[in-house]
């Protein structure tokens, strides 16, 4: 039983102790009793300074994840308890937007509201338009050269001060995601430890990539591969991750060089805003960073198809993304360079049960993956594919286990699942949960009581068929359709029966279907015997392909590398002697 991590314990020096149980099997029972843990745990060599580990960042070493907190210690829930009320205090909060560092109000504004009570404001802020959207390309070209030219172990500075600050104000930017976008306590913490991850990954990932490759070892030429920014990047960030995946997209676009122009979503303004606060307060130089929030229908086309702009960091619904790929696709005449866009767009994902699957274990994953953030993932499970040996049982558990969830606003720790993010969302899931009763058979619909915001119910259908709409489109909301099949290879088919390959789940025990699975489950991040949504930065570099979108997986070592291009300098060193300075060719002359 977990012999890959039995090995790698074993490698790293430390001692380890085996068990086995003998007898009959009780569910949802287990243990395991140690003699001296402290001492059992204790390395048999000392291990080497971390720094010496991890060479290529430096003197900053290795990256380690940013913990959770832990909500069973009382001191973590009393403090974020406080947390909720001081910034509950703070409403509305008032943003603004920054163009080349200086604040800008402008005529229109946007209100955003807590989706679990819509009479609640969490801010107002001002609402870019096409002329805001113009200075601040004008103001990111601007400050383009010099930013450039800053050493990149410089740049990656900024990105670790800005990780400590984000650390500091943990707590509020917790709270904050829990009123404007309604995550729960645990996915609103994950948010603010992923985006302190991709703040150390990726300025630790800009050291590695700043040293000059040397290429080939010809005799005579010195060869070298290095990077260097394109230029004014857009990124055009989400609501359902408001502060991980926008801090993800823009400093990986800061840090390797680019200036940027962030356009934050409607629905967390207040959220963006903070994102420009970090960096306004570590001091980062003007022009480099510009906060432009404000409708995509009324600045989205300029900014997309801008001349002045390089590249464009996307992540959003598929609609969107390819409309952007189409207009960014298109080069006038007289534009010096051809536009790379990055476009993190969907999944319709799917979790596999094999015929062996720990059924206990498996539902934990199937709840968390299908209905965690009111199934607002672009990597939730909303397809569960069953073989047929226990497609009764698993069914019925997972019936049993879904009602019993606790529904509520998310700002009580008690519950798991709130409204969902707005009208227009809470409309189309609706829709869809109607063309579900046509399709399939409505096995669980579960509303949340006394909901004074987006209230959604919480759906399972069964009797859902590969090609119905349910198991083809993606929904963004508390829906699980489950597909029954007769065997793995079956399973394996109706999986990879989308134009989405973004993640998938199996739950399985069968070494030869977990090999097959890893060989034919085609999508950009496969998760076995676990849920399939939380990726973390340097240990699940996350991406898809297909109508997943286009570019490199973000937290992973290839992700800096698109928002650059490469050089290459090749210099001839059989040469005769360096030409002699100006000045002393000047001094030999009147000498003579």
């Amino acid at each position: 039983m977990a012999e890959p991590v039995r090995n790698a314990l074993k490698k790293a020096g430390l001692a380890l102790r085996l068990y086995t149980p003998v007898g009959k099997m009780i569910p949802g029972m287990a243990y395991l009793v140690l003699k001296k843990p402290l001492d059992l745990l204790k390395p048999e060599t000392p291990l080497p300074d971390a720094r010496m580990q991890a060479p290529e960042y430096g003197d900053k070493g290795p990256f380690t994840n940013e913990p959770l907190f832990n909500w069973t210690f009382s001191e973590n829930r009393e403090r974020f308890e406080k947390a909720l009320k001081k910034v509950r205090k703070e409403f509305p909060y008032k943003v603004s937007l920054f163009i080349d560092g200086k604040k800008k109000k402008t005529g229109e504004e946007i209100r955003s509201t807590n989706p679990n009570d819509l009479n609640e404001v969490v801010g107002i802020s001002a609402s870019a338009g096409k002329n805001e959207a113009e200075r601040a390309v004008s103001a990111a070209k601007a400050a383009f050269s010099q930013w450039r030219d800053t050493d990149p172990k410089e740049r990656a500075e900024y990105l670790f001060k800005a990780a400590a600050l984000t650390r500091k104000m943990r707590y509020e930017l917790t709270a904050l995601q829990v009123y404007e976008v309604g995550k729960n306590w645990s996915e609103a913490d994950a948010g603010v430890c992923e985006a302190i991850d991709f703040l150390e990954y990726y300025g630790r990932e800009m050291i590695r990539l700043s040293s000059p490759r040397r290429m080939g070892n010809v005799p005579g030429e010195m060869s070298h591969l290095f990077y260097e920014p394109r230029g004014v990047a857009v990124v055009i960030a989400p609501w359902n991750f408001p502060l991980a995946i926008s801090m993800g997209m823009t400093c990986a676009a800061l840090v390797t060089g680019n200036t940027v122009v962030f356009k934050s979503s409607s629905q967390s303004v207040v959220i963006g805003s903070m994102i420009y606060n970090i960096f306004e307060q570590i001091k980062m130089p003007r022009g480099v960073l510009n906060f432009l929030p404000g409708a995509g229908s009324k600045m989205g086309d300029l900014l997309v198809t801008h001349p002045d702009v390089a590249l464009i960091a996307f992540t959003g619904s598929k609609e969107v993304g390819l409309r952007i790929i189409e207009s960014a696709g298109k080069t006038p005449e007289g534009v010096t360079h051809v536009k790379n866009v990055i476009a993190e767009m969907g999944g319709k994902n799917a979790i596999i049960v094999d015929a062996d699957a720990d059924l206990d274990e498996a539902v934990v994953y199937i709840l968390q993956s299908a209905f965690g953030y009111q199934g607002q993932k672009c990597s939730a499970c909303s397809r569960l594919i069953v073989l047929e040996e226990n497609y009764d049982k698993l069914v019925k558990r997972l019936k049993d286990a879904a009602e019993s969830i606790e529904m509520g606003s998310p700002e009580n720790p008690r519950y798991f699942m709130g409204a969902v993010i707005d009208a227009e969302a809470k409309n189309k899931i609706l829709n869809y949960i109607e063309t579900g009763k046509k399709e399939g058979e409505c096995i669980l619909e579960r509303d949340i009581p006394d909901s004074k915001g987006h209230n959604v119910p919480m759906v399972i259908f069964t009797n859902i068929r590969p090609e119905h709409r349910l198991a083809q489109e993606e929904i963004f909301g508390p829906v699980l359709s489950i597909i029954k099949v007769k065997d793995f290879v079956e399973a394996l088919k109706v999986a990879n029966n989308t134009q989405y390959a973004l993640t998938g789940g199996l739950c399985s025990r069968s070494p030869e279907n977990i090999a097959l699975a890893r060989k034919e489950f085609r999508v950009g991040n496969l998760y076995i015997n676990r849920g399939c949504t939380g990726a973390i930065a340097g240990r699940h570099p996350f991406g898809g392909f297909k109508m997943s979108g286009v570019g490199s997986k973000s937290g992973g070592p290839d992700y800096l590398l698109q928002f650059m291009v490469p050089r290459n300098v090749a210099e001839n060193t059989l040469r005769r002697g360096f030409a002699p300075e100006p000045e002393a060719v000047g001094r030999v002359i009147q000498k003579r």
